[in-house]
């Protein structure tokens, strides 16, 4: 705690926006009630809140209020008219819940997106940068297996630009 009670951020003036990247996997359990265990590492990054919804893929994902609200900002100004457009405020927003990390460092995962991503005992945790996704090993096991085939990357990531 600083002198006036607040807690001190152990972000160094260094790293600055580096430290606020969601990376790595981690493995953890959810509890009788739905409740998973945050990676330590992302605690911080998510301690003023966040929100959890369907991902794009048999997923969830978790993004902070300011990436949350600034996908909101996004896909609602996209055309109505679109179907296209529906689908994915649908897909999003009717599935999005605030999420807080309680004291002993957990969310509430609710039982509709537990059932949308099969989440059962385990679940794994990838930082994908700006969000972290939340997946059941199974079906991450499928997904993880797409990026293993060096044909299939090279096609599939050919048309971005990845220069540093």
């Amino acid at each position: 705690m600083g002198e006036s009670g607040a807690p001190v951020s152990r972000r160094s003036t260094i790293l600055g926006e580096l430290e606020l990247m969601f990376i790595g996997t981690y493995e953890h359990t959810l509890d009788t009630k739905g409740r998973m265990t945050i990676p330590s590492k992302y605690r911080e990054i998510i301690s003023s809140g966040a929100y959890i919804t369907k991902g794009l893929d048999k997923n969830l994902m978790v993004l902070t209020n300011e990436v949350f609200n600034n996908l909101f900002e996004r896909v609602t100004s996209m055309n109505m008219a679109n179907p296209k457009t529906r689908d994915l405020q649908r897909l999003i927003f009717a599935n999005a819940f605030s999420v807080d990390v309680d004291k002993a460092g957990r969310i509430l995962i609710p039982q509709i997106l537990r059932a949308h991503a099969e989440l059962d005992l385990n679940a794994l945790i990838l930082g994908t940068g700006k969000y972290f996704e939340v997946w059941s090993p199974i079906h991450w096991e499928i997904q993880a297996q797409k990026q293993t085939s060096e044909d299939i990357n090279n096609e599939r990531f050919a048309t971005l630009d990845l220069s540093l």
